[in-house]
């Protein structure tokens, strides 16, 4: 079964459109052809995501990101080296959504309103788009997310991204940043991290418990009472990496009424894989891999209520680090034959594909 919609909960959209020079516009062949012979990633000429290949795989409505790290001293992550460097970044970011809006690529959501009127046209009268080229050219709807928040440089530069549309923020990313601890660190939120989650709480700006390290996710999750979600987060127990969750940190997020966005990375799927080492064919990974991270959190909570889809599809990342039957984000779409073969009912897996993130949405909005 193809989904009417998927509802992808993390991409990066902007940073790789202005850090990877990517017209998300283009075809992916015509993406994948410029970048042959690069070799500042490994992911060049292996991409997965661009408008034509979210419309052929109905991926209508996503999180879209803007990402900016401070790094005041030398790291193995790229950054810059002041808070205010990280916000003019995140700004030019901004500025690209903008002019994907003018253009009619994109379409901002910011409440309850304008989800509404945007789903109908995906659920209900979207266009057939059986190829990449299709000429109808339905907009895309995007919420605006913070992946790590080094770039919020006072809590008045919060009030000007919640003005901008920013809805959901995770305070860091990797390492240790201004608010936090994040994904190979450890340490609970700083003070000003507390002092971020009072004016989230404020503003309404939805917590992404993605990327806390354990000790500032139970931090995190102890001081702010608003909407949790988890973007792009996978489960530890079959991808045992700090990285993802533990079983107690699912079950507490599923008690906060939260759903959690399944993750294509290689690494966040199996056990032992050696970062810029490993090979999917080693580990014969496919896509039907992640049905047991769905099952996990299904399990664990009772229901298929609470987990949804993230891919963190060109996280930095490409081909070489995904399941061997995945070449695009259009691929996605055959989640719904996989977990159906393992006997998920249509709605169940409609919830996968974007009811469980919508239903979220809307009783966070009401």
């Amino acid at each position: 079964m193809k989904p009417k919609l998927i509802f992808d909960v993390h991409l990066d959209l902007s940073w790789n459109a202005i850090e990877f020079n990517r017209d998300q516009r283009w075809t992916q062949e015509r993406l994948r052809r410029r970048e042959i012979g690069m070799t500042d990633n490994p992911g060049r000429s292996r991409s997965t995501v661009c408008f034509p290949e979210m419309r052929r795989g109905n991926v209508g409505l996503c999180v879209a990101t803007q990402l900016a790290r401070y790094v005041p001293y030398f790291g193995r992550l790229p950054g810059f080296a002041s808070p205010e460097q990280a916000w003019a970044e995140t700004q030019g970011q901004l500025a690209w959504y903008r002019e994907m809006e003018a253009c009619g690529e994109l379409v901002q959501i910011r409440n309850r309103a304008q989800l509404d009127a945007h789903l109908p046209t995906w659920l209900d009268a979207a266009p057939e788009r059986s190829d990449a080229t299709a000429t109808a050219k339905t907009p895309i709807g995007y919420i605006l997310s913070l992946e790590g928040a080094d770039s919020i440089v006072t809590m008045k530069h919060l009030e000007r991204s919640y003005a901008d549309g920013l809805r959901a923020l995770g305070p860091v990313h990797y390492g240790p940043g201004v608010y936090g601890h994040g994904t190979d660190d450890e340490g609970p939120l700083t003070p000003r991290g507390h002092e971020l989650l009072r004016e989230m709480e404020r503003l309404g700006i939805i917590l992404d418990a993605t990327h806390l390290c354990d000790e500032s996710f139970w931090d995190a999750m102890k001081r702010f009472q608003g909407p949790v979600w988890a973007s792009h987060s996978n489960c530890r127990a079959l991808a045992n990496w700090n990285r993802q969750f533990n079983d107690e940190q699912l079950k507490a997020l599923i008690a906060r009424g939260a759903v959690i966005g399944m993750a294509l990375d290689a690494i966040m799927m199996v056990h032992g894989w050696a970062h810029h080492r490993s090979k999917p064919q080693d580990f014969g990974l496919k896509l039907e891999k992640l049905c047991e991270h769905i099952d996990h959190i299904c399990q664990l909570a009772g229901n298929a209520r609470h987990v949804g889809i993230g891919t963190d599809l060109d996280g930095g990342y490409g081909t070489e680090q995904m399941p061997m039957d995945v070449d695009s984000i259009a691929d996605v779409a055959n989640l719904g034959d996989l977990l159906a073969a393992r006997g998920y009912k249509p709605d169940e897996i409609e919830g996968v594909f974007h009811g469980n993130f919508v239903r979220f949405l809307r009783n966070t909005w009401a």
